[in-house]
């Protein structure tokens, strides 16, 4: 009978998850290394943005049956969900994953339940997981159980789609695999599909590498598009009137902590027979390089150029900038000399200073739109446009009235459309 669960890692999928057993009467201890993350969490509080988090968690927490702490306590089951970024050489670390079945090892007891969630390349359990376990003088699927169950959620709507998304769970023998299904059932209201830990290793991988691989497809069109001076996103969506296609959308790149990151775990491991994979994320890393030439473009024969930066989460309407697009295109806007600003709604904690949208757009020659939160849709152009020194946005997202922008005075130019009408460089605006 499971009673206590403990939690390796209190981020994006580690705290909703702790905080969903707890509210369902398990008692859970979070682990993180963070010493702020244990105090933030232990008051009822959140150090991430997700929609309905706060409250669960606060519900937990009031209760007694959350807590967190530093170090790894007894329990039946532990969860791992740290995370596993991928190295400037494009290789899985796998350094927390390591760690936390070192932390792990000296509690296990017979009859407990290991878990992992961290996205991880395929044999990760088998090969990497289970020999460290094994320190414990235990013998994994014999003494105790290990099992691979990879989360399938979006930020954003990370405590809807944990309950009612449907879920693959990888043992390293079937007992494992039951037990671990047993357990996700107490919240999970989707289908709950067994196999063995590799394929489901595989299986969340090839997930995130459809759309990788899907996205690619759309900004190779984008680039051709801009040669042929015709409109991608008008392609994709005559085109996704088939019954059969289903083109995804271009953009300035590819971020967040898995479809950026997972390819490249198959490529890792398979590097001469992962070529269509391969070629897919070298595609999508390139968008920002992409997006910063187009931008030098429009902005040439500009002295001293500066641009209003809007967006750098990865996605819209989140707060979480790992592995942003954004991110590559200010490093080649240093590059390349031009100045910036930057203003994200949701982004608290980025690498560069962030502005207000007033600070941001004064004097700036254009707007650079890198992410789609809601809030850029409804921005008013013939206000903003009294802020800046010129009047020019390059849409990279495609989500703007751009018809009303022009009649604003705007000249519009969008990423995956070619053939636009180029700015007169000497309408100048003196800012009073």
């Amino acid at each position: 009978m499971v009673n206590k669960i403990c939690i390796l890692g209190l981020g994006y999928i580690g705290l909703p998850t702790a905080s969903i057993f707890a509210t369902n009467g398990f008692d859970v201890v979070g682990v993180d290394t963070n010493p702020q993350v244990i105090e933030t969490v232990n008051r009822g509080g959140i150090h991430i943005q997700e929609p309905g988090l706060q409250t669960l968690v606060q519900a937990a927490v009031k209760s007694g049956r959350l807590r967190a702490a530093l170090e790894v306590e007894s329990a039946d089951v532990f969860i791992i969900a740290v995370p596993t970024p991928v190295t400037k050489d494009k290789r899985a670390d796998l350094t927390f994953v390591r760690n936390a079945g070192h932390m792990i090892a000296p509690v296990l007891q017979r009859g407990n339940l290991v878990v992992l969630e961290s996205t991880s390349p395929p044999g990760t359990c088998e090969r990497i997981l289970k020999p460290v376990l094994e320190e414990s003088g235990q013998q994994a699927g014999k003494d105790f159980g290990l099992a691979y169950c990879p989360e399938r959620v979006i930020p954003g709507r990370t405590m809807r789609e944990l309950i009612q998304n449907d879920r693959v769970v990888g043992g390293i023998d079937r007992l494992s695999a039951e037990a671990a299904s047993k357990l996700y059932k107490v919240f999970v209201e989707g289908k709950i599909q067994l196999t063995d830990c590799t394929t489901a290793e595989m299986v969340k991988l090839m997930e995130n590498t459809y759309r990788d691989v899907n996205i690619a497809l759309s900004n190779e069109l984008a680039m051709l598009c801009e040669e042929m001076g015709i409109s991608a996103w008008e392609v994709v969506e005559l085109a996704n009137l088939h019954p059969r296609v289903n083109i995804h959308l271009p953009g300035p790149g590819v971020g967040g902590h898995c479809i950026a990151v997972d390819p490249w775990f198959i490529v890792e491991r398979f590097p001469s027979l992962a070529n269509m994979i391969n070629l897919g994320r070298t595609i999508n890393d390139s968008m920002p390089l992409h997006v910063v030439k187009r931008l030098q473009t429009i902005l040439d024969g500009i002295s001293s150029p500066r641009v209003a930066v809007l967006g750098v989460s990865f996605k819209g309407n989140i707060d979480d900038a790992r592995s942003t697009p954004a991110l590559p295109v200010i490093w080649g806007l240093e590059q390349a000399g031009i100045g910036f600003t930057i203003y994200d709604p949701h982004v608290r904690d980025f690498e560069y200073e962030l502005s207000t949208l007033q600070e941001a757009l004064t004097g700036a020659d254009c707007i650079l739109l890198l992410t789609d939160h809601d809030e850029f849709k409804f921005l008013y152009p013939q206000e903003l446009g009294k802020l800046m020194r010129r009047q020019i946005v390059f849409d990279t997202r495609n989500i703007l009235g751009h018809e009303l922008w022009r009649q604003c005075g705007f000249t519009v130019f969008r990423l995956g459309v070619g053939g636009l009408e180029k700015v007169n460089i000497n309408q100048e605006k003196v800012i009073s």
